[in-house]
């Protein structure tokens, strides 16, 4: 299975010029799949952690240009990494908006943890799946929404929440106060500077 590394997926980020902010959002998403992986492995759930940052790190990567195109980010998302011979990671890149078939495991799978990490993170704020979702009718209206797929979808969130969090010592609403803020602008440095350094050779 190839993954590539923080440092390549920042490489990956820089090159196809991602808004800051959805930067600082698909930091923030790492930190909390991280953070959630690294609780559920204490419980012998086995997932793999590189896998988890990698497709947490790149589940945006061709968001920017789709305010332009108007294209599906998750899917040319998805086909882009396959194309660059992450297969794994597109898969999960792919699954990030809305999975292909929820619950095919009786434990939580890396597909999972990504796409619901996502959910939890507004802008690069952890929130509670509440507040995401009155986020998303707010800005996009509910005329523009299909309120039944929406509704649908924010119920199997909720199921994806509650299967996660049976194995963890903490609820959902604990989650945010045990990441720091200063690991994400730490992070976001080291993003900045290798952006901004010149290519070798």
């Amino acid at each position: 299975m190839r993954i590539p590394s923080k440092e390549q997926c920042y490489k990956l980020m820089c090159e196809m010029k991602m808004m800051d902010h959805i930067v600082s959002h698909s930091i923030q998403v790492r930190q909390v799949a991280t953070f959630l992986t690294d609780n559920l492995n204490a419980q012998k759930i086995d997932l793999n952690r590189d896998l988890v940052q990698a497709s947490a790190l790149l589940h945006d990567i061709t968001k920017t240009r789709s305010f332009t195109t108007k294209e599906s980010h998750d899917f040319t998302g998805a086909k882009y990494l396959i194309e660059l011979g992450y297969p794994e990671v597109g898969n999960i890149v792919g699954q990030h908006v809305i999975l292909d078939e929820y619950f095919v495991s009786d434990i939580p799978v890396e597909t999972d943890i990504v796409n619901y990490a996502d959910k939890r993170v507004l802008h690069d704020r952890v929130v509670t799946l509440n507040e995401r979702k009155n986020y998303i009718q707010q800005k996009y209206g509910k005329d523009i929404i299909d309120q039944e797929r929406f509704n649908w979808l924010w119920g199997k969130t909720q199921e994806q929440e509650d299967r996660i969090f049976i194995y963890l010592s903490f609820l959902p609403e604990e989650l945010g106060g045990f990441l720091d803020p200063e690991d994400c602008a730490a992070e976001l440095l080291k993003y900045s500077k290798l952006c901004s350094s010149p290519p070798i050779g």
